[in-house]
């Protein structure tokens, strides 16, 4: 093993500091004296990802349709809190018999909830009035109608 035939290789490199890299002069400098050059184009390189919401934010103003979601009108929450007092229920009361919290029954009498189908069908049957459809206010029956 000691008469291995191994070469020693020496290569001389001037290091390039990093600020230096970026001039064209060094570059063009580099070129000239047939020294190897990397270059890498980098994908959205040097720009502030933070502050460049200028066009997105013009769109934005351009757009005129308004999203929001729709609310549990006023006179549905007035029914469900008649039919609440009827029954001789505080908010606490008839949020406990639907297995909701109390803050449930209040956006709903305050018109401020997104209806949930499951939770207005507990509160009907909690209640017995119809809450949806034609005969909003009517007692709440099963059964056929005849």
């Amino acid at each position: 093993m000691a008469e291995s035939d191994w070469d020693t290789v020496t290569y001389l490199r001037k290091h390039v500091k990093p600020k230096d890299a970026k001039k064209t002069s060094a570059l063009n400098a580099a070129r000239r004296k047939g020294e190897e050059l990397e270059t890498n184009m980098k994908f959205n390189a040097a720009q502030n990802k933070q502050h460049s919401g200028a066009k997105d934010s013009a769109k934005l103003d351009r757009e005129t349709e308004e999203l929001h979601h729709n609310r549990v009108s006023l006179d549905v929450g007035k029914l469900i809190q008649k039919g609440r007092q009827d029954k001789g229920m505080t908010q606490k009361d008839l949020a406990t018999k639907i297995n909701e919290k109390p803050q449930v029954i209040n956006e709903y009498e305050n018109g401020k909830a997104i209806p949930n189908n499951q939770v207005m069908t507990k509160i009907e049957k909690a209640i017995g009035m119809k809450l949806r459809g034609k005969d909003k206010g009517l007692p709440l029956t099963f059964g056929k109608k005849k």
